[in-house]
């Protein structure tokens, strides 16, 4: 940091020496940069991405003096984890910021800032308008101002600025109305996905979203004009992009395009045209990873970028367009939204699109309050209960296959899975074990339970991992083992419910699960596990695997390890595997008594919301 300092300080003091000479101001000039973010929306509503959307004559703007990335993606498809892989330029997994409302703030990896903090050092002037939504512990030294009163006017003179600039009204909130009103978007025009009911509801529901796409634009153009009036856009690169995918049902929050594949643009004023590896107006092809931006500014500006962050920058001095145009692989993360439990991992290289869904018995459709006030989601799930779901369209209400593959220029809504056919298995056995290096190189921390790591592992996430890396590597390895025929590793799953190891049985309990009624061999181990284990939630796996062959009821054992419960994180993984078992197609009885839960428990906001659900 100190050495960026020093860097920005003698542009300025070589920047007052020639301040007569225009032609040098422009090569030693630090550029300003502005990010403008708009929130919940993949690059399917804007026609400048997609034939479908609408056109954003601003963005587009944008566009044509700078440079359109065809294929940008979150890391994240929800919130809080997006913009802490943006904030931090690290994948989230590694760093315990994966969970989606967090249980607690996490420090970063030893000795790495948020990266404005290093721009800030260097003589920038840092602002945030408004909203941060961090899983981290944010120090004092990221941001100049972040409010809602943030802004670049408050710099001193002649200070170069970072400004970030938020955009709400695209936010999945906006479809959660009680009432339809006319729409500027005619409703029998747009594109329905075809995963979703055909029905006059989705129809309006993505006409009223067209509309919100259409005030985005407007608001960026205010942006843009603010910037003209001050004189200030001719030394201002200017990002636009969406801050992960959404929001039509079965977006945000899962690991479909819908949800990954975000609208980037950047502006690239004359005088900086040097710093970017293509011509303004050219679109580019090249995979950009949200983990890529936190470096990619901190080298427009000229500063170093810590080896801590694991991100690559794609513009600024000496990036080649053909290093950007290898780029061809994009992973992402999903686990806890709210009080719904997943843990899922994708990655897409090329045209091919891997999802590895490592609970697959917990179906993108299980309950979750802030989903289902969206009007659409309720419908489409009453459309699955009555049985007038289409099989695309009812694959959301089911359970998920382990492994599913993706051709996504020929199905760009991932409705055919490829897994099981035999032309396509040297692509998934190749992306298979890259996903799998990925994972263990991480080291990926969720084959913990989430309340295990809040235990022990939050007060130093990223260190917890590299001294338990082999402890993860042997979690994959059992999990991996759901990947196999079940009489081939019957005897390894029987060994690992025996470990003294509790997160090995955990993972064994789970790849049986995932075996069903071919594992039923391994009964009497199991059923052991669910009597006596050291471990609540072993106890509650074990259950929750008689619950899913239908061998026997697991609602006594659940519902008793939630009364034994202190901690609302583990409260709530508990009440994960009770909703499941309650909805369809288990559809077991519970008769739970919220005076027996501990107080601490069910002061928890999301604890009471799956009650809610529940009760």
């Amino acid at each position: 940091m100190k050495k960026t300092a020093a860097f920005i300080t003698c542009l300025f003091i070589i920047l007052n020496l020639l301040s007569c000479n225009s032609q040098h101001e422009e090569l030693i000039t630090p550029p300003n940069i502005v990010w403008i973010t708009s929130e919940d929306n993949s690059k399917h509503y804007m026609k400048l991405f997609d034939e479908h959307g609408v056109n954003t004559p601003n963005i587009e703007r944008l566009a044509s003096g700078g440079l359109t990335f065809n294929n940008a993606f979150s890391n994240a498809p929800v919130c809080s984890v997006a913009r802490s892989t943006i904030i931090s330029g690290c994948y989230a997994p590694a760093t315990g910021s994966q969970f989606h409302r967090r249980m607690e703030q996490v420090p970063l990896p030893e000795g790495l800032e948020m990266f404005p903090a290093y721009l800030k050092a260097g003589g920038y002037y840092t602002s945030n308008n408004n909203k941060e939504d961090y899983n981290f512990i944010k120090s004092d030294s990221v941001w100049d101002d972040s409010s809602k009163k943030a802004t670049w006017k408050n710099r001193q003179a002649n200070q170069p600025f970072f400004h970030v600039q938020n955009i709400a009204n695209t936010h999945e909130g906006s479809l959660h109305f009680r009432k339809r009103k006319s729409t500027v978007t005619d409703p029998d025009s747009v594109f329905v996905f075809p995963n979703h009911p055909q029905t006059d509801l989705f129809k309006y529901t993505n006409a009223r979203y067209r509309d919100h796409i259409i005030k985005l634009d407007t608001l960026v153009g205010n942006v843009i004009h603010q910037l003209e009036k001050d004189g200030l856009l001719e030394n201002t690169f200017v990002f636009y992009f969406g801050d992960h995918g959404g929001v039509l049902p079965g977006s945000k929050g899962y690991l479909y395009e819908t949800g990954l594949h975000v609208p980037l643009v950047v502006y690239v004023p004359e005088k900086y045209k040097h710093l970017v590896p293509a011509e303004r107006g050219t679109r580019i092809d090249g995979f950009i990873n949200f983990i890529d931006l936190a470096p990619t500014v901190l080298h427009l500006a000229g500063a170093d970028i810590p080896e801590q962050i694991d991100g690559t920058p794609f513009l600024g001095k000496d990036i080649k367009l053909s290093e950007i145009n290898s780029r061809d692989e994009a992973f992402a993360y999903a686990d806890r939204f709210d009080e719904k439990y997943d843990l899922v991992r994708s990655l897409r290289k090329g045209k091919y699109k891997y999802i590895r869904s490592y609970q697959p018995f917990n179906y993108d459709g299980l309950y979750n309050e802030y989903r289902y006030r969206q009007p659409g989601y309720r419908q489409w799930k009453d459309g699955f209960e009555a049985d007038t779901l289409n099989d695309i369209q009812a694959a959301f209400f089911k359970t998920r296959p382990t492994e599913l593959l993706f051709d996504i220029e020929n199905d760009p809504y991932e409705t055919t899975n490829l897994a099981d056919n035999p032309e396509y298995q040297k692509v998934l056995l190749s992306l298979r074990s890259r996903l799998k290096e990925w994972i263990i190189n991480l080291p990926d921390l969720s084959f913990y339970p989430e309340f295990h790591l809040k235990g022990v592992a939050f007060d130093n996430p990223a260190g917890f991992g590299t001294q338990h890396k082999n402890n993860i590597s042997s979690y994959v390895e059992i999990a991996d083992l759901s990947l196999k025929d079940f009489s081939t590793v019957g005897s390894t799953l029987e060994k690992a419910l025996h470990s003294s190891d509790p997160w090995q049985r955990y993972w064994a309990l789970i790849s049986c699960s995932i075996f069903g009624k071919e594992a039923l061999p391994l009964k009497p181990a199991i059923a052991t596990i669910m009597q006596n284990d050291s471990l609540p939630i072993n106890k509650v796996r074990a259950a929750e695997f008689m619950g899913i062959t239908k061998t026997e009821d697991p609602s006594a054992v659940m519902t008793q390890a939630l009364y034994n419960c202190p901690d609302p994180v583990e409260a709530l993984l508990i009440l994960n595997s009770i909703a499941l078992m309650h909805d369809a197609p288990y559809n077991f009885k519970f008769k739970i008594n919220k005076d027996l839960i501990n107080p601490a428990v069910v002061k928890d906001q999301e604890v009471n919301r799956r009650l809610k659900y529940l009760l």
